[in-house]
């Protein structure tokens, strides 16, 4: 599959499910990305998996071999180990300072960054979708476009539209949009959250933050470093410069200077 789809390495788009209630959708999910050569599958605190009646291998027809390989983890951090670009799906439009995609859209972000990094699009509960915590660890969020009067749309069936523009992104002679606009190698999403969590206790200890309503600012910081993706040597200098001025500001606080 990968060699007539060069612009695709299907090892590197991961498909997150996370805390999926029907087995049945599990299976169906991994028989849509087998179509369109997508292989790896993540499972977030399914609720049954692997399902004891049978219901996901029942659905995953002849993408048993996927579902065999898929990985099941206990929280989102795993889920997204070694990864540097995510997509957020999302079902419904929402007033957010981060960029907002269709399927066909995110299909060319997705494609782009795998060339650089491990990309993963997260897919959420099948009655309330992803929490607004989950949605702030994304670089961009992923929406269907449905009937206004009917928008309800299987997970199953979303996975297998966003597998297709992913598939025909990678089909097409060119890539337009994005070329040149990502940096290469982003850093990793457990570097960048180790990052903001050095930079969170940096303000808090300087009183910058507000103790009643900390996340307020920090979530915006955290949409300020999405959108500039920065490389891992740049995340290692921005670390160490934290680490001097914080060791500064505690000399001075001690009378050393």
């Amino acid at each position: 599959m990968s060699d007539t789809l060069p612009h695709l390495d299907p090892s590197r788009i991961r498909i997150v499910m996370i805390e999926t209630s029907h087995p049945g959708n599990i299976g169906s999910a991994a028989r849509a990305m087998k179509t369109m050569g997508l292989q790896k599958l993540i499972l977030v605190s399914p609720k049954s998996f692997p399902d004891p009646e049978g219901r996901d291998y029942a659905m995953a027809s002849g993408a048993v071999d996927l579902l065999n390989r898929a990985q099941r983890v206990d929280s989102l951090d795993e889920a997204l180990r070694n990864v540097g670009y995510v997509l957020g799906a999302t079902a419904r439009l929402r007033a957010t300072a981060m960029p907002m995609f269709d399927a066909r859209r995110a299909a060319k972000a997705a494609i782009e960054q795998c060339a650089h990094t491990e990309v993963a699009i997260l897919f959420g509960r099948e009655h309330s979708g992803l929490t607004n915590e989950e949605m702030n660890r994304c670089h961009a969020l992923l929406h269907i476009p449905a009937n206004p009067d009917y928008s309800s749309l299987n997970i199953a069936a979303a996975i297998q539209i966003v597998a297709y523009e992913c598939r025909m992104v990678a089909l097409a002679d060119n890539l337009t949009g994005f070329n040149g606009q990502f940096p290469k190698q982003p850093a990793p999403v457990e570097q960048l959250e180790g990052y903001l969590d050095q930079l969170r206790k940096a303000l808090e200890k300087a009183e910058f933050l507000n103790p009643q309503n900390p996340q307020q600012l920090m979530k915006k910081i955290r949409a300020l470093y999405l959108r500039a993706q920065p490389t891992p040597n740049e995340i290692n200098i921005l670390r160490g410069v934290l680490t001097a001025l914080t060791r500064e500001r505690s000399r001075m606080q001690t009378g050393e200077h």
